[in-house]
């Protein structure tokens, strides 16, 4: 009894482990093909819906070539086209000072005032033995005279002759140096007055009235203002120092004005306002100089209200080039791409295309673009960081983008 109902058991059991197998056999192909239709109604729904994602919306400038001029600042150093030190071409006592410290004078103004009397006393020393040496000389050309008519008669001696030809000689030398020493005389005397050797601004007197002077003694400085030199450097990897070097070398001797003469300046003052006057570059250093890298340089600036001092800290711009056909972009629109620099630009059935670009300097008013673009392009200026070659656009022009609305 034990055992039949133990066999009941098991065949139960089976029976019941068979039926699920029956079932999945009979609804396997049913399961599948249901399955398959929910793929396939999902796929082509999932297709659309990534084909339906709308342009990228992007900002778009038209490009056009244009010429360039590349300028730099450097910084530079005010400094008076002429700096004189006026001394005493005399020695003696300094009696007055005649003109106001730190004043404008014009060339030949008097300054300072020597002691006069022991030049003059001199000059009229020197006038007294002039014409001593002048009748001497009056005295030899008479006795002159009158021997040769004798050595004509025979009644004198060659030897006579030629003494009294000799003293005629020695009296007109004398006389000679004795003007000689009268035109030193004047000059001394004229020396006692200091005047200016050029027009400029005055420094202070270095002695005041009551000092004993001696010749070469320095008695002020004289700074010309008008024009006005702008001393800088250009750095030894600067393109603009080469190329100045090289004009240099290749300026010829036959006295033409250098190639220098034709490259314009401008200063800016340290409010940063423009100088009104456009001055000119006329000197640049053959020669690198080694202990600070740099080849100097100077530029030359008219300065008629004196508005640009002496000493005074200045910045200078200067074009280093000009290039032309070239293009102007935002800094901003150039991205980096496997080849280097690369913008994006808009076809005509809006869709973005890749373009690898040669970057030029950037200037104050973009990045210039030497090559890579051409004319009439649109180009995206905002909203290419998402971008990829070939992907439809939503393009909208910037002038469009910054107008604004019109009123009714």
């Amino acid at each position: 009894m034990v055992g039949k109902s133990t066999m009941e058991t098991t065949m139960s059991s089976n029976q019941k482990t068979r039926r699920p197998r029956q079932l999945y056999r009979q609804a396997g192909p049913l399961f599948i093909f249901l399955l398959s239709l929910s793929l396939t109604a999902c796929g082509p729904a999932e297709q659309g819906n990534d084909q339906q994602r709308p342009p990228a919306p992007v900002t778009t400038m038209a490009v056009n070539p244009e010429n360039v001029l590349i300028e730099s600042e450097y910084p530079a150093r005010v400094h008076g086209s002429r700096e004189v030190q006026v001394r005493a071409r005399v020695g003696g006592l300094l009696e007055k000072r005649l003109y106001r410290e730190g004043q404008m004078v014009a060339k030949d103004d008097p300054l300072f005032q020597i002691d006069p009397e022991p030049y003059q006393i001199a000059w009229r020393q020197s006038q007294a033995e002039r014409a001593n040496a002048a009748a001497s000389l009056e005295q030899a050309n008479r006795e002159w005279r009158r021997v040769e008519g004798l050595y004509r008669d025979d009644a004198i001696s060659a030897r006579e002759r030629d003494q009294a030809l000799a003293n005629r000689e020695l009296a007109e030398a004398r006389l000679a140096l004795a003007e000689a020493l009268v035109a030193d005389a004047r000059r001394n005397l004229r020396y006692t007055e200091v005047t200016a050797p050029i027009g400029g601004i005055t420094d202070r007197e270095a002695f005041s009235e009551g000092n004993l002077l001696e010749q070469g003694t320095l008695l002020t400085n004289i700074t010309q203002l008008d024009p006005v030199h702008v001393r800088f450097a250009l750095p030894e990897n600067d393109a603009a120092a080469q190329r100045l070097g090289r004009e240099i070398l290749n300026h010829s001797a036959d006295g033409e004005p250098s190639a220098e003469e034709s490259i314009e300046v401008v200063v800016l003052l340290p409010d940063g306002t423009r100088h009104r006057q456009t001055g000119r570059l006329d000197f640049t250093a053959g020669t690198i100089d080694p202990r600070t890298g740099t080849v100097s340089a100077r530029a030359v600036f008219a300065n008629p209200d004196y508005r640009l001092i002496p000493g005074q800290f200045v910045r200078l711009r200067m074009v280093l080039e000009s290039l032309e056909g070239v293009f102007l972009i935002p800094p901003e629109a150039v991205g980096s791409g496997r080849n280097g620099p690369r913008v994006f630009v808009i076809d005509e059935d809006n869709l973005a295309r890749s373009r690898d670009v040669e970057l030029g300097p950037v200037i104050e008013n973009g990045q210039v673009i030497l090559g890579g673009l051409s004319a009439g392009e649109k180009l995206v200026v905002n909203g290419q960081v998402a971008l990829a070659d070939g992907m439809p656009v939503d393009p909208t022009a910037a002038d469009q983008e910054t107008a604004e609305p019109a009123e009714d």
